[in-house]
Formats: structure tokens, C-alpha cells, sequence
């Protein structure tokens, strides 16, 4: 594979440096070529590792169009011969979050608002991924969330996208491996009541990391970073349903962030319903230990 990623990127040499990395999902690996360039190289063995792969890099691709946060620059996606797929990007010295915090809350409200200030600004309604304002929710190429796709096929109303597209596509996979009969009933009672929690709001299309938790923000010396992003525009309030599940975020970060988009009525109750989709998706990733928190969400709601 190495002889595969030498020949794309035109170098002779590819000289590993570090310990590697990774989560619980793909490898990663940084290398220097002939001309000192640092990249870093993700790998992953599964079947669907290309799809997973070229939504990622669409998906940074989309960030950086918006100049609000840093990234780092996708550069290859490649099929590997044995299996899987390979992800070259840029190489980003990534520490801890710690000094930024209120800048990394500033920097993903002006990209959360980037899209609506297309509009004003172009006064044109467009699906689309560049400098382009887009007026449907979804996005232009299939991302996942862990390695489950995500149907983000474009969508008039987010209520309709999220219910169908995101929570009914997760409940749809709890029920083929475990048949939960309890959560079965519960999204029964809970599906109806949902567009309720939006009587207040009005939502428009805003860019989305999509899988904001602490592992996926750092720092480098001069500003924050976020990356291993999962997009698709979306309500804005989705970002920190994740966000606010792990830790990893202070109270310097929510502010700076609220101070640009302040919380609508029915805020926290929304909350909820987007944390609900991240523990269901986390069932489908690893199994029953996040069932309990699924179950309890799902009741909790039903009682808002």
C-alpha cells in the first residue's frame, strides 16, 4: 500500500515518524515525503472503509470552504489492494484542548452560520457543497457517523430529515440485531410528539461537524482544530447534542458559542433528542451497554 500512496503523491520516500494513532474505528499513521511534507495516512480493512473515507474528506472539503475553522486538508482517498481503504490528509500536530476552548465555541458558531449568511449575502437558494447557499437539509455525498452511512439525501424539513433519515434509520438497525421490543414501542409513542418540540423554533440549514465529541477537537499552537467530521447540513443545536454527552468541552466553550447563537426556547429538551441519536448509534457500534441510556432518553421525552 505504501508503493500505492508513493506513486499517487509523486515521492520517493515515505518515512514513518510517531507512534501512530487512531480511535475506535480506523488506524492512522504519519509519514514524511522526499520534500519534508508531513501526512498523515488513516487506514481501515472494512468493506465500506472507501464510502466512509471519500465522505470524511467531502466533509472537510465543506469545512474549509467556510474559513471559520481549522481542518486538516484532505489530499487521497485510495482503495487498498488487501482490503479496505487508505485516507491521505495533512499532517496537524494535535494537542488537548485547553487554552481555545472559547475560540473553538466562537469559530463553530460562525461556521454553523455561514450558510444563512450565504443567503443574505447571495439572495439564492441552491443545493450544493461550495460558496453556494443551500436551502435543503442533507448534503451532497453519503457521510457516516462511525462507519454506519448516513442517508443524507436532501430534504425540505429537518423535523422529516431527522425522524426518517437519522433516528428511524438507527431504531430501524436496533431492531434487526436485538429486536428490543420495549424501544420498539417507545419510538412508537415518542415519533409523534417530536414535531412538538420544534413549535417554537425555526430551523435553517447550517454545515455540521456531525460527530462533535471531545476525541475529535485538539489544538495547535496557534488556534483549535476539529477533524474525523461526519457532515451534512443540518439544525444547528445538533452539533452539541454529542458535544455535551463525553465531556471534553468547558463552560468557556459553550458560552463563547451561545454568545454568537443564543439557545432558543426548548433548547434542552432538544438536546436530548439529538443525544438520543448518538446513543442509539453508539448501540449499533458496541453493543447493549448503551441501551440503557437509549431507553431512559426515549422515556424522558415522551414525558416533555
Amino acid at each position: 500500500m505504501l508503493e500505492i500512496i508513493k506513486k499517487e503523491l509523486k515521492t520517493k520516500t515515505l518515512k514513518s515518524f510517531g507512534s501512530g494513532g487512531g480511535g475506535c474505528i480506523s488506524n492512522g499513521q504519519g509519514y514524511i515525503t522526499d520534500d519534508k511534507h508531513k501526512i498523515f495516512v488513516k487506514t481501515n480493512g472494512k468493506t465500506g472503509a472507501r464510502l466512509m473515507f471519500d465522505g470524511e474528506s467531502a466533509s472537510l472539503n465543506a469545512i474549509l470552504s467556510t474559513k471559520a475553522i481549522k481542518v486538516p486538508e484532505p489530499i487521497k482517498v485510495l482503495d487498498n489492494p488487501s482490503g479496505g481503504a487508505v485516507f491521505v490528509m495533512e499532517y496537524i500536530e494535535i494537542k488537548p484542548l485547553r487554552k481555545f476552548s472559547a475560540q473553538l465555541g466562537e469559530q463553530l458558531a460562525r461556521m454553523h452560520l455561514h450558510n444563512e449568511e450565504l443567503g443574505r449575502r447571495e439572495g439564492r437558494l441552491k443545493e450544493g457543497s461550495g460558496e453556494e447557499y443551500v436551502e435543503k437539509f442533507g448534503f451532497h455525498t453519503t457521510t457516516c457517523c462511525g462507519y454506519l452511512a448516513q442517508d443524507n439525501s436532501w430534504t425540505d424539513d429537518w423535523v422529516t430529515f431527522f425522524c426518517e433519515k437519522k433516528l428511524q434509520k438507527q431504531l430501524d438497525l436496533v431492531e434487526k440485531e436485538y429486536h428490543d421490543s420495549e424501544a420498539r414501542t417507545l419510538w412508537g409513542q415518542l415519533l409523534p410528539r417530536i414535531p412538538k418540540f420544534f413549535s417554537e423554533v425555526e430551523v435553517r440549514p447550517a454545515l455540521l461537524h456531525g460527530d462533535l465529541w471531545g476525541g475529535n477537537v485538539g489544538e495547535t499552537d496557534s488556534g483549535p482544530v476539529i477533524f474525523d467530521p461526519a457532515s451534512f447540513y443540518g439544525h444547528h443545536e445538533y452539533e452539541l447534542g454529542i458535544a455535551t454527552m463525553f465531556g471534553g468541552f468547558d463552560s468557556a466553550f459553550f458560552k463563547a458559542y451561545h454568545n454568537l447563537i443564543p439557545k432558543a426556547p426548548g433548547f434542552s429538551t432538544r438536546q436530548k433528542l439529538y443525544q438520543l441519536f448518538h446513543y442509539l448509534n453508539h448501540w449499533n457500534h458496541f453493543g447493549g451497554g448503551y441501551r440503557g441510556s437509549s431507553i431512559g432518553l426515549m422515556k424522558s421525552l415522551i414525558k416533555e
